[in-house]
């Protein structure tokens, strides 16, 4: 890999000086660096630009790169995965967050950037969701793509709604709960786990649907092929219209009648791994720092 976006949030100072520190490292062993233009007066603030650093428009740096640095959190790596997954591109996360699930390194192991240039490492594939919006008499209102789920709730409000369930065009249940989460394997570790959802292998070909407070004492996770067409229908009554959360960082309305159609995304996201730790040992050790 010689051409190689960095993707943080510079205007957060701890961040930005983070970014500097991987893209010095990435020049020095032989790479292109790419860089959003939009940070350039920020970096020859800094004076810290050099020959080795390319400036782009942001889509234009997804579409450039071999590969994709992303330093943040699992927050920043999921908003990157959307954007990257159209173009195929592979995302390494360096871990400036709390956990950092989805993350491959922390600050002290820069020395495993050389890798990236050398091409030494693995890719692990994520399957992901692909999110349409549909309005009752059967238009599109809105399409995205989710790497960990989509949810719908009442937004910020906690009160009850209802929801309708169906798979390939058959009834499933009925929820009367604060919401409903559709996790890939990836996001079962997530929202979904909070809620009371199974730990899936993320290399499975499933769906979870996990009801959120479900009013009910036999709501319980539904795992679903993954070749399955979901469609969620909003009936709540007392409400004007509920919300669709995708991956915690874009929102959609949805009004009564609409309904959220869930199919695997003909894309992926291509997770850059340097060592084979598993799933589960990753698992153990990042969960483990809450204990």
């Amino acid at each position: 890999m010689k051409r190689i976006a960095i993707i943080t949030n510079f205007n957060i100072y701890e961040k930005a000086n983070a970014a500097i520190a991987v893209a010095e490292r990435l020049a020095d062993y032989g790479a292109t660096v790419l860089l959003a233009s939009i940070n350039k007066d920020r970096i020859f603030r800094m004076h810290k630009s050099r020959k080795e650093y390319v400036y782009l428009a942001l889509e234009e740096l997804y579409r450039e790169a071999e590969a994709i640095v992303v330093l943040g959190g699992d927050g920043s790596l999921l908003d990157a995965a959307r954007r990257a997954s159209p173009f195929g591109k592979p995302l390494l996360g360096i871990n400036m967050g709390r956990l950092g699930f989805m993350s491959e390194l922390e600050m002290n192991e820069l020395d495993a950037l050389q890798k990236l240039v050398t091409d030494e490492f693995t890719l692990d594939r994520r399957a992901m969701l692909h999110i349409t919006v549909k309005t009752e008499s059967g238009g599109t209102r809105a399409e995205s793509f989710a790497l960990n789920d989509a949810v719908i709730s009442n937004g910020s409000v906690a009160r009850i709604v209802d929801l309708e369930l169906s798979a390939g065009g058959m009834p499933v249940t009925a929820y009367r709960a604060d919401g409903v989460i559709v996790s890939t394997p990836t996001g079962s570790t997530a929202y979904s786990m909070s809620a009371g959802g199974p730990v899936i292998d993320p290399h499975l070909g499933c769906f979870c649907v996990t009801p959120i407070c479900s009013h009910s004492l036999t709501a319980r996770p539904i795992i679903f092929r993954d070749d399955t067409v979901l469609s969620i229908k909003n009936t709540c009554q007392r409400e004007k219209m509920l919300y669709l959360t995708v991956d915690g960082r874009v929102n959609f309305e949805i009004y009564r009648g609409d309904s959220v159609t869930i199919t695997r995304s003909s894309t992926s996201t291509a997770l850059i791994r340097f060592t084979e730790s598993g799933f589960y040992n990753r698992l153990k050790n990042k969960m483990n720092s809450y204990d």
